[in-house]
């Protein structure tokens, strides 16, 4: 069967055409508009390149450093790493046995004050000795009256943990299956020491 002509699509112009004078006035005017995404140069090489195409300026002599310039500036402490969800696998893992609970800390009974600082050196010594998964007991609180309060470390704890001092010791944390305390407890996962 003969292929029949014409059905192949034009070439296609490699010349750019020419813009009008109402072209070119809209793009001068949205280029007026627009403003770069990156605040600091791309490289020191364009930065260096402009320097070149300028007119040439009048070298000065460079000012005499003062021992205030040698002084190093500390640098900002970098701030922790966001807490981040147990996967469901492990979830399932460690509700059902298969993966082990390293350490657990009961929490029931302290002040607010000494459960803080119970569990800051609790997260410290599972961290140091290289555990990954621990158990934090807190308790479901008291039910009993009409004004009943669903428990103060219960509430405290994952507030606790979304802190900066905890950040660096915690990778997340959430709920225990009602096997290991259900409300009343939160599986943590411990962050490896670097």
């Amino acid at each position: 069967m003969k292929r029949p002509r014409n059905l192949d699509p034009p070439p296609v112009s490699r010349r750019k055409r020419a813009l009008s004078r109402e072209e070119v006035e809209l793009w001068e005017s949205v280029a007026k508009q627009a403003k770069p995404l990156r605040k600091r140069p791309r490289s020191l090489k364009a930065s260096a390149e402009a320097l070149d195409e300028s007119p040439v300026a009048p070298k000065l002599a460079p000012a005499p450093k003062s021992p205030a310039m040698h002084r190093k500036i500390p640098a900002a402490p970098p701030a922790p790493p966001p807490l981040a969800p147990l996967g469901r696998r492990e979830r399932s893992q460690l509700s059902r046995g298969r993966k082990e609970i390293d350490a657990r800390l009961d929490l029931h009974g302290m002040t607010q004050t000494k459960a803080h600082r119970v569990l800051l050196s609790f997260l410290h010594h599972a961290q140091e000795n290289g555990m990954a998964f621990v158990l934090i007991i807190t308790g479901k609180g008291r039910t009993v009256g009409p004004e009943s309060e669903r428990g103060v470390l219960r509430r405290q704890v994952p507030h606790w943990l979304g802190l900066p001092e905890f950040r660096s010791l915690v990778i997340g944390f959430e709920e225990a299956h009602i096997g290991h305390g259900g409300e009343g407890a939160l599986y943590v996962r411990v962050r490896r020491a670097r």
